[in-house]
């Protein structure tokens, strides 16, 4: 039975327009088996692999989205012979970051990315050095000002937030896509996937993806995979109300899990596809994470970061196996966001903790 999409910050047809605008300038990620993981859940299970993206994670699509539309847009100043060059801004530490300057790099655009402090150096070298985007620091507490500030003393500028955008959510819907085209490539037209499981932070990807899938495959289930230690997306799914954080006296306390690229609240445009469309939120431990991401490290062979290893972690755990039986949810697909991983340090972590 259809469902009803509409009312919503990004529509299916947003999807389809994103997927037509980018397939030209994204990876078209495999969809990876595993004898390994078939045989151990009883399942016959589909890895997307976004860890395989350029710039390592799905992030670059919504990027890439957003860029292009940018450039078609007849409102575009910098089409003028004496405009200032448009220049897209965003604040981020990590995948977005990365993959904003690289689609800014692509197509000719200049780029300011505000990058706090204690960003991983290796991702700051990416972005100023290899993907030649202004870098401009800030204390972790002050992105969104130092953004501002950005905002206000560059021409032509345009921001892109790294989950709110609509833009960015409608290019994260097209791993969604093509999955589906995917999956009726090896099983035939009209074939669906029973389950998909996608790691949720922000929400772009979660979002996106529930409008791709659900307008395809109104009756396969999308459950979000979320951190124990970063749960607003739990907390709020049950709830119906968006909970961020914890607040202590006052202060938003700072969440701590190996899932880094989770760690985002879900926003006001992510929230509401959220609550209403995705059929389960699940959490898992900080261990469960970690022994997950090995598994794939070593069974698979794609290299993929912590937060990546959540939904292979859910797949696993004892919530999602009473929730979604074998017998009826046979056939499940999991999305490996991302693959920007410090390899040395996570493996310390994981010998530490005796996985």
């Amino acid at each position: 039975m259809a469902m009803n999409l509409k009312g919503y910050c990004i529509s299916p047809d947003d999807v389809n327009d994103a997927y037509e605008r980018i397939v030209g300038s994204v990876k078209r990620t495999p969809l990876l088996q595993s004898t390994y993981f078939n045989q151990l859940t009883s399942r016959d299970v589909y890895f997307k692999c976004e860890a395989l993206q350029l710039t390592g994670s799905f992030k670059y699509r919504g990027a890439t989205n957003a860029v292009l539309s940018l450039l078609s847009s007849p409102s575009d100043s910098s089409t003028g012979d004496s405009s200032p060059p448009l220049t897209v801004v965003t604040h981020s530490s990590g995948n977005h970051a990365q993959a904003l300057a690289l689609a800014a790099l692509k197509h000719n655009v200049q780029a300011k990315i505000v990058m706090p402090t204690n960003a991983p150096t290796a991702k700051r070298s990416a972005v100023e050095h290899t993907y030649k985007a202004t870098v401009i620091p800030c204390q972790p507490s002050e992105r969104e000002r130092t953004a501002s500030e950005v905002m206000a003393v560059t021409e032509c500028a345009e921001f892109i937030h790294p989950s709110e955008d609509t833009r960015v959510i409608a290019g994260q819907g097209t791993v969604g896509v093509e999955m589906v085209s995917q999956i009726e490539g090896i099983s035939g037209p009209g074939s669906c996937l029973d389950c998909v499981i996608i790691p949720v932070g922000g929400g772009g990807l979660a979002s996106g993806n529930i409008m791709s899938l659900k307008s395809r495959w109104p009756n396969c289930k999308v459950v979000l995979a979320e951190p124990e230690a970063a749960d607003d997306a739990r907390r709020s799914w049950l709830s119906k109300e968006m909970l961020g954080h914890p607040v202590v006296d006052g202060v938003k306390t700072t969440v701590n899990t190996v899932a880094d690229g989770l760690k985002t609240e879900l926003g006001v445009n992510t929230y509401p596809i959220v609550r209403d469309l995705a059929d389960e939120v699940i959490t898992v431990s900080e261990i469960d994470i970690l022994k997950a991401t090995k598994q794939v490290w070593e069974r698979m062979k794609v290299l993929i970061e912590p937060s990546a290893g959540v939904g292979v972690a859910v797949l696993q755990g004892k919530e999602f196996n009473e929730k979604f039986e074998k017998e009826q949810f046979r056939k499940i697909g999991i999305v490996l966001c991302g693959g920007n991983v410090d390899v040395v340090k996570t493996a310390k972590t994981m010998e530490d903790m005796g996985i």
